[in-house]
């Protein structure tokens, strides 16, 4: 660990993993916070799935959303990747001196929007003010709870021969948010920001079989996945030429020297089932707005214990490896 927390301690790789595992972990672990989930399953009589996440984006309007609407989405979604049907939110206003009223409500009334469509309500919350120059406008913090609908969702589950999918294109909030900072978003980019709650729900009614599901956030696709195999006899190889990729996506990543399989996505999931029920999955997802670009990107493998490898379209394969450093800060 180094002395002091650096930027690199956010991005969601490398370094965000050291500082989870090695000094917040050690501290207050228990049961529940020790599964590393996207969010906690609660023992009781009624399982409860309960999440927390904040919200620090730059900049907080961008082609697609904003910090209301990711603040309330990217929530809800950890709840739906745990298996739950998420009920409640509470929400927590950190605003800086100076801002704007009308920026305020325009992000309240997006939230109330997002709230509406993923079905779920915010039921409390909390709002500070900081002296201006040390909030750099507003920051959303978000909790939720829902009920454990389906259980059993673990990179535990995770067996040789498994497909690995993805609800669709990947790239598309990390890369238009990167523009956006720097006034250059235009066209067909736009953040993917979506609640996924109905579609996990869809895919895990028809497909039970289901092993785990992940929205891959911040670290992107390749962070994400190399999550689920660290430390285990398995390893993933990916097809490179399966991975969906918009081409305006690709284009900017190239010329911001970016690679699309680790920008953020918050409107997307990864789903690993069994191979015999590929189909079947991917259809489910394809039925649905939020997953008609779902594609079978790979496979679970016992060839790379521990590994993610991804084909090239010339046959070979190349290592990806956890984000290194922070490639996209203040992504989410």
């Amino acid at each position: 660990m180094d002395e002091i927390i650096t930027l690199d301690y956010g991005s969601g790789g490398k370094k965000t993993a050291r500082l989870i595992e090695q000094t917040i972990v050690p501290a207050l672990e228990n049961p529940a916070l020790s599964e590393l989930g996207d969010g906690a399953i609660l023992p009781g009589g009624e399982k409860l799935v309960f999440s927390t996440d904040s919200f620090v984006v730059s900049p907080r309007f961008f082609p697609g959303g904003d910090i209301g609407k990711l603040s309330v989405c990217g929530t809800v979604n950890d709840l739906a990747m745990c298996g739950g049907e998420p009920k409640y939110l509470s929400c927590s206003f950190i605003i800086e001196e100076g801002l704007p009223l009308v920026e305020l409500e325009r992000i309240i009334a997006s939230m109330a929007e997002a709230a509406r469509k993923a079905g779920v309500q915010i039921v409390t919350g909390d709002t500070k003010v900081v002296e201006k120059g040390r909030g750099d406008g507003i920051y959303i913090n978000t909790a939720g709870v829902g009920v454990l609908k389906y259980p059993g969702l673990t990179p535990k589950a995770i067996r040789a021969g498994d497909a690995v999918l993805v609800s669709g294109t990947v790239g598309d909030h990390g890369t238009t948010v990167m523009l956006a900072r720097h006034g250059m978003a235009q066209g067909e980019l736009r953040s993917d920001c979506a609640a996924l709650n109905g579609l996990t729900a869809a895919l895990l009614t028809a497909v039970p079989e289901t092993r785990v599901l992940r929205d891959p956030t911040r670290g992107g696709v390749a962070t994400t996945l190399n999550e689920f195999i660290e430390g285990t006899p398995l390893g993933i190889e990916l097809e490179e030429k399966a991975v969906p990729v918009r081409p305006a996506v690709q284009a900017a990543c190239e010329l911001l020297g970016l690679d699309p399989l680790y920008c953020a996505n918050e409107g997307k999931l990864l789903a690993v089932v069994p191979a015999e029920r590929a189909e079947d999955a991917l259809a489910v997802l394809r039925s649905l707005p939020e997953g008609e670009n779902a594609a079978r990107i790979g496979r679970v493998t016992a060839d790379f214990p521990g590994k993610l490898v991804i084909r090239t379209p010339l046959g070979g394969r190349r290592i990806l490896q956890k984000l290194s450093g922070a490639q996209l800060p203040r992504i989410c």
